[in-house]
């Protein structure tokens, strides 16, 4: 018996993708496992990014070529997606510049959507109403609410993406990560539906 776990999505700079790149394989016959693990599943051009969609029926097909007595188990995706991203090394100065780009974009959006939202709901008006409310004198544009607001809303803002820097304050996932994760497996599914649409998939018999 052979048992296969295929991953979903597999990223190399290999122009030459084998089994053994895109699943775990599991055979009590280690010789007919280093075996297995070798077969050959695509090549993509040369010099070329590229993305290629398989099925695993495919895969028990090349795999029954080369151990047809064997029964084949696919314990992982049933369809899943190869892309080849060609080696490049950029210098360093660019992945600086690349960096301070995205840095400036979130910083000053970030602000601009805060003040944008402040002065949507007039936060100045509503913090001199609760200054005059709880003191009975007027807000002279600077008080202990303003302070305790931004204090107030830089922890809320660490304490919900659970980051600062490199350390997280908990182990469970940040936001981003989360939002990352979904929105990598929406590519990843419409990838795979649309290869299936054009005609594209790599299946059983092709």
């Amino acid at each position: 018996m052979i048992y296969i776990k295929i991953e979903r999505c597999t990223q190399s700079t290999k122009r030459e993708m084998f089994l053994k790149d895109v699943a775990s394989v599991y055979c009590e016959d280690s010789a007919l496992m280093e075996k297995v693990k070798n077969i050959k599943l695509y090549r993509f051009k040369e010099g070329k990014k590229d993305t290629c969609v398989m099925s695993a029926m495919a895969v028990i097909e090349k795999i029954g070529q080369v151990a047809p007595q064997e029964d084949v188990e696919n314990l992982g995706e049933s369809d899943f997606i190869m892309k080849h991203i060609p080696y490049k090394e950029e210098k360093s100065v660019w992945i600086v510049l690349k960096i301070l780009f995205v840095t400036m974009i979130c910083f000053f959006g970030a602000g601009f959507t805060i003040m944008a939202f402040h002065n949507d709901i007039d936060i100045r008006s509503v913090f001199e109403s609760i200054y005059f409310l709880f003191t009975g004198e007027e807000n002279d544009g600077f008080t202990i609410l303003e302070v305790a607001y931004c204090i107030g809303l830089a922890s809320g803002i660490i304490l919900f993406f659970n980051h600062v820097g490199k350390r997280k304050i908990t182990s469970d996932p940040t936001p981003i990560e989360v939002e990352m994760k979904t929105y990598e497996d929406d590519v990843e599914k419409t990838l795979v539906e649309n290869a299936e649409r054009e005609g594209l998939k790599i299946d059983c018999g092709s």
